[in-house]
């Protein structure tokens, strides 16, 4: 299992990577594995407050349904646009939700947040840490 060093994770399959004041987050590829063929991602709009640990959206796969939790509190500034598969009302032609499984560290990206406290940070799992957290699940 890929496990990136350079990103932060959660305990429930999300990761963050650090751009200066923001945060780019997506779901593992644990998590993608796990849920299989991602079909629709639900995700907030530009502008909205995500809350650390909060659910700010929902990724659906052939097999199930699955909130995405924050991994820090912040504002919303960027939305990974072939996710959704309609913008500003009208369907959208570069929808590809497949980018989840595919890349899920690159092209599979979710969200963008200006985080609102860093010191929030310290509460995500080291790669390391995450990667004891899978040993344990299996």
């Amino acid at each position: 299992m890929n496990i990136p060093r350079d990103l932060l994770y959660t305990k429930e399959h999300e990761w963050l990577r650090v751009e200066e004041d923001d945060a780019v987050i997506g779901i593992t590829e644990h998590a993608a594995h796990q849920l299989g063929d991602i079909v629709f991602v639900e995700l907030p709009e530009i502008g909205d407050s995500l809350t650390q640990t909060e659910e700010f959206g929902v990724v659906e796969s052939v097999k199930t349904v699955s909130p995405l939790f924050a991994p820090v509190s912040g504002e919303v500034i960027e939305l990974n646009k072939f996710l959704l598969q309609e913008i500003e009302g009208e369907d959208n032609e570069d929808f590809h939700p497949e980018y989840v499984n595919e890349e899920p560290y690159g092209k599979g990206w979710m969200v963008k947040v200006r985080m609102s406290d860093k010191d929030q940070l310290t509460n995500l799992l080291s790669p390391d840490d995450y990667a004891k957290l899978l040993e344990e699940v299996k």
